[in-house]
């Protein structure tokens, strides 16, 4: 085929409104052509402010004619479910992150995948991004040296006091691990490979939270899952990584992500935010360069990933945001969490 690939999107939530951003930028690659939410009248008002032609149940979109691509922004416990519908309609798919909630889950919509001869992609996509792609590429020539070690620092207060609707972030499937971690943790895997065990501990600093603004402020929820992590990972090539992802900290310091080599120490730009450039400290220096990106894309937004696998798909060839990298992390996150639940090193069995 050719022309812009057909998009159906799953999930009307905050989070499309910044896919359709930026899908808006990219009309000779991607078409979107429906989308559906549980709540029909968000799907509608979204179709209507993005000027979506359809705006319909989710088995409707999926079954569009002329949907080839379906983006599931469903929250973390339905992804797949749809995912498994737009496979078994002969649809590629692309999920946010995470891929599933569990290994074997994300393992059998891989593997269905391939059966159905379609595609898998998952979120995040920040590690293709101008400036981050520009620094990845100066580790992958050397321009640090042999890599040693790697860390990721984020913490804030939690995302209650600004969300309308932040529940699900303090469920299963999510908490600062799985929410934020597929950020920071897709960068480092894209810059050291894969991870090959994990050592860590969290903790829970509130068992419930209060929504702080919109229509559901002032209501109290429970918290299920750890505010706290740390942990220390090594990779299949050598490097080590610390990591440090929490909802529980007054202060708010996020997007450090620092690669240490031989030579230099690089600050990747924040792995949550696609409009930022690195810096480099080499051996000897005094002072940070900065590193200016080798190409600028005015549209790159959250949801590019999509239309770099539209684009991947219409020239035949891998796409990079691929479903195997998401397992990747999902598998590295999971590990992480087994060694707070249990104690231990955990060993990441997965690779990509």
């Amino acid at each position: 085929m050719s022309g812009p690939v057909g998009l159906a999107i799953i999930g009307c939530g905050t989070v499309s409104h910044q896919y359709l951003r930026t899908l808006a930028g990219y009309p000779d690659d991607v078409r979107v052509l429906a989308c559906a939410d549980l709540d029909a009248a968000r799907a509608a008002e979204v179709a209507e402010k993005y000027g979506v032609p359809a705006a319909t149940d989710v088995p409707s979109a999926i079954a569009h004619p002329d949907v080839e691509l379906v983006v599931n922004l469903t929250v973390p416990a339905a992804h797949d479910l749809v995912a498994a519908d737009a496979i078994n309609a002969g649809r590629h798919v692309y999920n946010e992150k995470p891929l599933s909630l569990d290994r074997t889950s994300g393992a059998r919509m891989l593997a269905a995948a391939a059966t159905a001869g379609v595609r898998v992609g998952g979120a995040p996509d920040t590690f293709l991004a101008p400036g981050m792609a520009t620094a990845l590429r100066l580790a992958a020539d050397g321009g640090i040296g042999t890599p040693q070690s790697a860390l990721l620092i984020m913490q804030s207060p939690g995302p209650e006091s600004w969300h309308p609707s932040p529940e699900f972030l303090y469920q299963h499937g999510a908490g600062p691990l799985f929410d934020i971690g597929p950020y920071y943790l897709t960068a480092l895997t894209a810059a050291f490979g894969p991870a090959r065990r994990v050592v860590a501990q969290g903790r829970r600093a509130f068992a419930s939270r209060t929504i702080g603004s919109g229509p559901k402020a002032g209501t109290a929820f429970d918290v299920e899952v750890p505010t706290h992590v740390t942990a220390l990972i090594e990779f299949t090539d050598g490097p080590v990584a610390t990591l440090v992802m929490s909802f529980d900290s007054p202060l708010a310091r996020t997007g450090l992500l620092e690669l240490t080599g031989t030579e230099a120490t690089l600050a990747l730009p924040d792995p949550n935010a696609h409009r930022a450039n690195g810096r480099i400290l080499r051996r000897g220096a005094q002072e940070w360069a900065e590193l200016p990106a080798e190409h600028d894309d005015p549209h790159v937004g959250r949801g590019f990933g999509v239309t770099e696998m539209a684009r991947a798909i219409r020239a035949g060839v891998p796409h990079a945001a691929s479903g195997e990298r998401a397992l990747h992390v999902l598998d590295l996150m999971l590990s992480i969490q087994e060694s707070v639940d249990n104690g231990g090193y955990v060993e990441v069995g997965s690779s990509f």
